[in-house]
């Protein structure tokens, strides 16, 4: 029996692989170029006049109040620019600080007339809420209305039903009422033999005349061999 020796990975090959590709992905790596904002770029821009500006155009927005479309300039041609002054004006160039007081300025006007807006909706969504608070009161007095006339209703059916069943057991009792007290039916009705002596309640009993003319033999007789 032979013990063969324990296999060992290799990592020569994987790791020249590794270093390959590693390799031929630098080559592939950009650079950014002017205007795609670059650290040297962001750098000089001004980026709280930008947030400041931002803020105002959704505020302006948010309340329907016209206000002019924030206008922010990549950093190449400011450098461009900057010593000439625009075609047809020739006042200078305004003053950073300035311009971040005005947009401040502007900022705190949109931001009352929001607040402006925000307590009118609030005072409308107060009324509403006060409309749909009196609905619902009425209505919890509507219900218990109908449901106090329900429970009334109930209490005189109940009453009527009671008075007629004692009406009823009072009417019902033979001995309360002997007046209206009547057998409808026998209570021989059921027997098997029934009616078997007919007839025997019109028979006279014998009677006695002091006339032989007038006697039941004498009219039996007659009837049978004279007639």
């Amino acid at each position: 029996m032979t013990t063969d020796p324990p296999s060992i990975p290799h990592k020569g090959k994987r790791h020249f692989v590794d270093q390959l590709i590693i390799n031929d992905f630098y080559p592939h790596i950009r650079t950014s170029r002017l205007g795609q904002g670059n650290e040297t770029e962001v750098r000089q821009r001004d980026l709280r006049t930008e947030l400041l500006q931002a803020e105002a155009a959704h505020f302006a927005k948010k309340n329907g109040v016209p206000v002019n479309e924030p206008v922010v300039e990549s950093a190449a041609p400011k450098r461009l620019l900057e010593g000439a002054a625009p075609d047809g004006a020739g006042e200078a160039e305004e003053d950073p600080e300035a311009k971040r007081r005005r947009i401040l300025e502007e900022t705190r006007d949109i931001d009352a007339d929001s607040e402006g807006s925000e307590d009118d909706s609030s005072e409308e969504e107060s009324d509403d809420e006060d409309e749909a608070a009196e609905l619902m009161r009425e209505l919890e007095k509507i219900k218990k209305e109908r449901l106090e006339q329900k429970e009334k209703e109930e209490r005189e059916r109940a009453a009527k039903e009671e008075e007629q069943r004692e009406y009823d057991i009072a009417k019902g009792n033979p001995l309360l009422n002997p007046q209206d007290f009547n057998l409808k039916r026998r209570w021989d009705d059921d027997v098997v033999f029934k009616n078997q002596a007919r007839g025997t309640e019109e028979k006279r009993g014998q009677e006695f005349v002091n006339d032989l003319l007038r006697s039941d033999f004498h009219r039996r007789f007659m009837s049978k061999y004279v007639r």
